[in-house]
């Protein structure tokens, strides 16, 4: 039977010890930067691509926002006090509701907390967007997300 690709709209995420629901991930990005080299003695008149150090994007979240959960804000508010930085598991689940593959996101804290719109002629969720700055991110697939 053919392998089939796996689906987006399946996944959880744990952050501090607490599953939170979001309808929305983005940020799961990594790239080197590309460093420019040529030596004073090179007989090539171009420059070598090397390696530079790596870069993470900012990770964003969306939720729709419920009464009396105040935790990511109570989060970014303290942040200047206490400096509390979490890990995040980030899963993508499949039909069991088994990881298949897994982002675990080093020392994130909030970066921004953003709220929709208030509009008195639309019926639609007030959706909380997090923005997380972190220090780095590894991924595990199929078997070894278990």
């Amino acid at each position: 039977m053919e392998e089939l690709p796996l689906v987006n709209f399946h996944f959880q995420i744990d952050w501090g010890g607490t599953r939170v629901g979001f309808t929305e991930v983005t940020g799961l990005d990594m790239e080197y930067e590309v460093l420019e080299y040529r030596h004073g003695a090179s007989l090539r008149y171009s420059t070598e691509k090397i390696p530079g150090l790596r870069k993470f994007s900012n990770i964003i979240l969306k939720r729709g926002v419920y009464k009396d959960d105040n935790d990511a804000f109570k989060w970014f508010n303290d942040f200047r006090q206490s400096k509390e930085r979490r890990d995040i598991t980030i899963s993508l689940l499949d039909e069991e509701h088994t990881p298949t593959v897994t982002w675990l996101v080093h020392n994130a804290w909030l970066v921004s907390i953003q709220y929709s719109k208030l509009h008195a002629t639309r019926t639609e969720v007030f959706i909380e967007r997090m923005e997380l700055a972190h220090e780095g991110i590894k991924v595990k697939n199929g078997s070894e997300s278990k």
